[in-house]
């Protein structure tokens, strides 16, 4: 399943590195809470591949969080991220 990568998390003053928004493709809160612990894998144009893990909700719209493993770069926002399917 695709995902596309938002934002980074961030605050007024700050941003996480390693944290990332990501739209699933979902509308509530309650559909976002069954990926909680699923894989992520992003891509780089070189091949590279950087994984990461779902932890938690963001807000009310379906939007989730993840943490990935190292720091994804600027050029990571508004592309794909690839979820694993079958579980944790």
């Amino acid at each position: 399943m695709k995902a596309q990568v938002i934002q980074f998390r961030r605050g007024r003053k700050t941003y996480k590195p390693r944290h990332f928004i990501l739209d699933v493709g979902l509308k509530k809160r309650e559909d976002a809470e069954k990926f909680i612990g699923k894989k992520v894998k992003w891509t780089s144009p070189s091949g590279k591949i950087i994984e990461g893990k779902i932890s938690s909700c963001h807000g009310n719209k379906g939007l989730v969080r993840a943490i990935f493993e190292k720091g994804l770069p600027g050029q990571a926002i508004n592309t794909e991220v690839e979820v694993e399917e079958n579980g944790s």
